[in-house]
């Protein structure tokens, strides 16, 4: 039985790389993205590889969508040539930035960057990747707690993951047909370098979050890396156009 093949993208760091070695280890091959850290890009693949999994690193910047029929070519290119198949099995739109700003000081230029990384991105390159993801795989998208619990300063980076969370349901419903399930996993605050490290380097606020989090802590990147394994495992097929929130049960 040949391996599953998965698409990450921003697998370079945080939460896509952590995705992507548990991925590994749990026997799935990866094609991984990066945006411009091509020796960070070297240095995951090579940690992937120890898991013996095989590996192909690509650029792509989710921002520019008129560059995603090239990179779905570069794809196919890769699954053909060096792993001898037509078509991947997963789909993780991980990829994105965050955005600490008040809604009344939010910029359109802001705004703007969100939408093209955050929902225009993953929208349309979920759809130029389409021909090449296998009938009865699944889509991975990702949001954030931040959808179910208003905190200042997140408006429109919550607003954003709010419409991947509906997009998610469409995509399920007109992708049924092909045997594709599609969910959203919503990570609660974890200790990464997303949004400048926060969450990781403010001790204040680290232990703010683990008194609002039943669980007593900060989420881990391993927290989110074993979600991911979870909902693409066979175990998972039947949960489909659900959100699923890691999140530890913060503020509950």
């Amino acid at each position: 039985m040949s391996r599953k093949i998965a698409l990450i993208t921003g697998a370079s760091r945080g939460l896509g790389r952590n995705a992507a070695l548990h991925l590994a280890a749990a026997g799935v091959d990866i094609i991984g993205t990066y945006r411009s850290q091509a020796d960070e890009a070297r240095i995951v693949a090579d940690e992937i590889e120890q898991h013996g999994a095989r590996v192909r690193m690509l650029p792509l910047d989710v921002a520019d969508s008129a560059s995603f029929a090239d990179f779905a070519r570069n794809v196919e290119s890769v699954l053909k040539e060096h792993f001898g198949r037509p078509h991947f099995d997963y789909l993780v739109n991980n990829a994105g930035i965050g955005l600490h700003a008040a809604f009344a000081e939010t910029t359109e230029a802001q705004f703007e960057q969100l939408l093209k990384i955050q929902f225009k991105g993953p929208f349309f390159l979920t759809q130029k990747l389409l021909p090449l993801l296998a009938d009865g795989g699944r889509i991975l998208n990702v949001s954030t707690g931040l959808t179910r619990f208003a905190l200042p300063g997140y408006a429109a980076y919550a607003a954003m993951k709010g419409a991947m969370e509906v997009l998610t349901k469409y995509q399920a419903r007109e992708l049924g047909g092909r045997g594709i399930s599609v969910n959203i996993l919503a990570p609660g605050a974890i200790e990464t370098d997303f949004g400048g490290g926060l969450v990781r380097d403010n001790a204040e606020l680290n232990r703010q979050i683990a008194g609002n989090t039943a669980l007593g802590r900060v989420g881990l990147p391993d927290d989110i890396g074993g979600a991911v394994v979870a909902l693409l495992s066979d175990d998972s097929r039947w949960i489909n156009g659900q959100r699923v929130e890691a999140s530890g049960g913060m503020f509950l």
